[in-house]
This record gives C-alpha cells, structure tokens and sequence, in this order.
C-alpha cells in the first residue's frame, strides 16, 4: 500500500513546540491585558448560518468564505448555497451573538475573544487562511461615550508594552473629521468620498505622486491645487501631545462635520494622555481611513517604529451600529483586532521573539533503574510545589539524557544517584550556564524556585 504524503495545506501555521510555547504566551499576554482592563471572554462557533454570516452579498468577502457541508448533507444536497460558513473574522459572531443574547447582557457590554478564523486567502508567504484574532469590543446599547474611544488605545498600549516587542506607536485618525475635509473640498458625494479615501488609505504603500496622479485624473478631475490641498491634509502626522493638538486646531473649523470630528479626536486624545499613554506612543496620523462602509469615527493602526515594513499590527475604530442586520436595536461601540497569527509570523520573520524555553522546568534523570520509585517520588514533590517536571522513564547514557533535555528547551536537570541517595542531596545542573551544584533534599523546592525566579526576571 503506497503511503499518502504528510503535509499541511498552504496557509496556515504549524508550529514546532518551542515556537508554540512562544505563541501560547503572546496569547496568554494579550489575553491577561484585555483581562485587566475588565473585557469578559465570550467564544463562538466556528460555523455560522451562511444566511448569517453573509449579511451583504456579493464583495471580496464572500470570495474568500470557506463552505461547511458534512458528508450526509453533500448526498442530500441540491443547487445552491451551503446552510454552514466558517466565520471569516470575530466581528460579524459578535453581532450576531450580542442580538441573539441582547436581553441578557449587561451594557456596556465589554467583551474579548480569542479564536480562529478561516479566509480563503491565495496562498502566499505570510498570508493565513487559518488565523488567531484577538478582539475587544464594547457595545452600547442606544448611545456610547466617546470615552471609550480614548480607553482602546490604553489597552493597546498595555498589551504591545508587555509584549516586549520595541517602540510603537497608536496612530489615531477621525473617519468624520475626514469626511467633513472632503466635502470642504468638493468631494462630498458618498460613493466618490469613499473612493477617494481607498486612494488615500494608499499613501504609505503607493507615495505621494500615485495619489495625486489619481486624485487629478479619470473620476475625480481634482485641480493642481485641490489635489495639493488634501495631500497636504494626508500627510499631516504628529510628534508628541501637544504638536497634536495644535495640528487640529490648525485645521479650523470648515463645516459641522469637520468641527465634530476635530473635537472628537482633541478629546480623545486629551483622555488618552490621562489613561496614562505616553505621548512618545500616540500620534495622529491623517491618511488612516480604515473600513469605509464600517467605521464612522475614530480609527485606530498600531505600528512597530523601527519595523514599518510589518504594517499595522493592530487596528479597530468606532462604529455606528453593530447588529443593524440582525436586530431594531442601536448598538454602537468601538473595538480592535490583533491578528496575532500574522503578527507572530512576522515578528519571528525579523528576529524580534528570541528563544522559547520549554514549559517543563525540571528533568529528573535515571541514573539506575532500581531507584525509579525514588524519581517518581521527586517527581511528585516538585510538581506538588508547583514547578512542571517530567522524568525519565526508559534509561540510557546520563549524557544522552542531557542532550535530550537541552533540545527539548529544559533548562535544569536533576542527578540523583547513590551518592546523593546515601547524603540526602540532590545535584542540579544548569544546562544554560553549563554549571553544576549539590543541595540537601530538604532544601531542593526552595533551591530551585529561587533558580526559576532568576531566569524569570533575567531571561538568558
């Protein structure tokens, strides 16, 4: 019988166990921040009603979709769409799942959620059809105080500062304060506005001259210095708080749109700062247009400073009504995603990550087979004191145990022989510092507890 070739389909992440180990604790960190900050976990299926999750038909959506059809249903089946869809991202099950349950939350509801999601990307270095977010929202329920736009940056900053990962920075822009610039400018039909914010939303990718070439030709017919004046617009960053608040106030006052959506983001920012954000961590930033028939206020993209060429690793905004397809009620709120597969892969692309230790802190190896209920034993202490330890179970060459425990990212070993049986000692050897040291058995817990604290606050 020939044997089928082991492989893994194109677009997705298969990790080694250290690597995994690496990935688990960046989730277990974002997830801890979102915690801290008072968002609940929710999880959803990973199927949806397709009439559900495909709420607008047709788009680059609905083409990336993957289909769920179980094997007695494909028999049955007839012309037309699967009843099943895996979701594509954590947004449209939170809608569903907050109209579905809306009597029995509490709102503000404030929820984060951690799961994969599943896009029918074509296959190509870095993309994922299957991928981890990680998102927090909070939904109103009729109103929401802009308040909470000023909260998300907070989070993020906690997250991407516990991630250790180098400076960043939580650029903010205004979907209404750029709006109320187009129309200010002759651009206020919504179908044009819109296209002209995706040409915008390409200033970082494509440069200034594409856009302008764009803004001035077939579709916009811009003069030379109406093109100008809104890439001059785009382009306008901040350095610092205060050069922030003076760019927006440079700006004027235009028309209503402009002025509210100038004031929302001068809020915003001033609340930002007194969330605690350094300044050295926020700046706005004019050419974020993000989601254009989604978000309606303020947007968010998060960028490493010294790695620009990752892209946005985090990104969200506020939005009018979430659940508008599924139910009467208004539910504004504001959110972000961290698509953390994509981030992971990129960081340990650019040797931003380090190395992984293993989970197991201790091996205890066998010295002589007649003393296995003594390792045992050990064994069970330390895990009794809380320390993860594994122990060998089939001997062999006392080198050859170690070469097993440094591949396998296990950074103390445990010798316990006749010598150290008759003394009551047990020696434990360093595997990273390639030192060695007896201690009584009595004080072994305590001995090595202090070991793991020191590799904990001086990571090797």
């Amino acid at each position: 019988m020939a044997l089928t070739q082991a492989r893994t389909m194109p677009g997705v992440m298969e990790l080694l166990p250290l690597d995994q180990i690496a990935f688990q604790r960046m989730l277990d960190t974002i997830r801890g921040n979102f915690e801290r900050f008072g968002f609940l976990p929710i999880e959803t299926p990973v199927m949806e009603f397709s009439d559900v999750l495909l709420t607008k038909q047709g788009g680059e959506t609905e083409r990336q979709v993957y289909f769920v059809q179980s094997t007695g249903a494909l028999e049955k089946s007839v012309a037309g769409v699967p009843e099943l869809a895996l979701r594509f991202d954590l947004t449209v099950p939170l809608a569903r799942y907050v109209a579905e349950h809306e009597h029995d939350l509490n709102f503000p509801f404030r929820r984060y959620q951690i799961q994969r999601v599943y896009r029918g990307e074509r296959a190509q270095r870095g993309r994922f059809r299957e991928f981890y977010q990680c998102d927090i929202d909070v939904i109103g329920k009729d109103a929401l105080s802009i308040r909470y736009d000023a909260e998300i940056p907070a989070v993020i900053y906690s997250v991407f500062r516990d991630l250790n990962i180098g400076p960043f920075t939580i650029q903010l822009n205004n979907r209404k304060l750029m709006r109320g610039f187009f129309e200010s400018q002759g651009i206020g039909d919504a179908e044009r506005q819109a296209h002209a914010l995706r040409e915008v939303d390409k200033l970082d990718k494509r440069g200034a001259d594409y856009v302008r070439d764009t803004l001035m030709g077939e579709g916009f017919g811009l003069t030379v210095d109406a093109a100008k004046r809104i890439l001059d617009f785009v382009q306008v960053r901040s350095h610092g708080h205060a050069d922030a608040l003076d760019k927006l106030d440079a700006l004027g006052g235009g028309n209503a749109t402009l002025a509210e959506g100038v004031a929302e983001l001068t809020q915003t920012l001033e609340l930002i700062r007194a969330f605690g954000v350094p300044e050295s961590h926020y700046a706005i930033n004019l050419s974020i247009a993000r989601g254009l028939d989604y978000y309606t206020g303020t947007v968010y993209e998060t960028t490493l400073n010294e790695h620009p060429q990752i892209g946005s690793i985090c990104s969200g905004g506020r939005y009018e009504n979430l659940a508008s397809n599924y139910t009467k009620s208004h539910l504004p709120g504001v959110g972000i995603s961290i698509g953390a597969t994509r981030l992971f892969y990129q960081l340990r692309e650019a040797g931003l990550l380090g190395t992984a230790a293993s989970t197991v802190k201790v091996l205890v190896t066998q010295m002589d087979e007649a003393h296995l209920p003594r390792y045992l034993e050990l064994a069970n202490e330390l895990r009794s004191a809380g320390i993860a330890t594994e122990v060998v179970l089939e001997g062999g060459k006392l080198g050859k145990q170690f070469k097993y425990a440094d591949r396998a990212g296990i950074r103390f070993v445990l010798v316990l022989g006749s010598d150290e049986i008759a003394k009551g000692t047990v020696t434990v050897k360093d595997l990273r510092k390639q030192d060695q040291f007896e201690v009584p058995r009595t004080e072994l817990v305590k001995t090595l507890r202090v070991e793991l604290e020191q590799v904990e606050a001086m990571p090797a």
